[in-house]
Parts: structure tokens; C-alpha cells; sequence
């Protein structure tokens, strides 16, 4: 994520995250641990909060959409 591309914005207007029970499913394990490092985060950066709750809804199953949303605002953050 050193080398990513930053984003000028949190989440893309268009974007509708729902629960994509058709996608392909990514290791709860570490999809938990980027939303945990982010909502510790929103403590100095409320800015944040809106889309790191509505990523964090999706801890019990997360698939590749959510993780990218959740990359997403990483790259806002650098």
C-alpha cells in the first residue's frame, strides 16, 4: 500500500455496498483487523467515520468488494 495511488476522495458517489453474496470471499481474519485499525483511527479523523461503519457491517462475511472499499479509504488516508 506504500506505493498506491492516492484518492482524492473516501468513497466513490456511485458506490452501493450490500451484502454481494456472489462474490468471492477474503480471510475474515485480516479484513477484521484493517476495520479495527480504522475505527481506532477515527478517533483523530472523524472525517473517516461514515465509510469505516459501513464497511465494518460486513465483518461476518466479507468479500473482495468490501475489501477493496476498505482499501479504498487507506488510500485516502495516505
Amino acid at each position: 500500500m506504500e506505493s498506491c495511488k492516492e484518492a482524492s476522495t473516501l468513497m466513490l458517489s456511485s458506490c452501493y455496498m450490500d451484502a454481494d453474496s456472489a462474490g468471492k470471499g477474503v480471510d475474515q481474519t485480516k479484513y477484521r483487523g484493517l476495520i479495527g485499525s480504522l475505527l481506532y483511527l477515527t478517533a483523530s479523523r472523524p472525517d473517516i467515520m461514515f465509510a469505516v461503519c459501513l464497511c465494518a457491517r460486513y465483518q461476518a462475511n466479507p468479500k473482495e468488494s468490501h475489501f477493496r472499499a476498505a482499501k479504498r479509504i487507506l488510500e485516502y488516508l495516505k
